[in-house]
């Protein structure tokens, strides 16, 4: 199956300073999608209470559309995914 790089750009709200549990299920999102993920990077910017994650894939473009789906639907979490050609 041909598959595309992608990166997916993430964003997480914190409440009242600490990590809502949407990052223990984005956390699992990404382990059960691990195989596909070529990096991922994070930076915890506490001035705005939001986390910055990047992470870098290869993967089928459903896999990475059922990834970001459900990254979505997760509550304070904003997902955009850029795609090559």
């Amino acid at each position: 199956m041909e598959t595309r790089v992608a990166v997916m750009s993430i964003l997480v709200e914190e409440s009242e300073g600490r990590p809502s549990e949407s990052v223990k299920q984005l956390n699992g999102l990404l382990h059960e999608f691990g195989q596909y993920i070529i990096g991922r990077m994070g930076i915890p910017y506490r001035q705005k209470q939001v986390n910055i994650i990047s992470i870098a894939m290869d993967a089928p473009q459903n896999v990475i559309s059922a990834l970001s789906g459900k990254i979505g639907r997760l509550p304070g979490v904003t997902v955009k995914t850029t795609y090559t050609k």
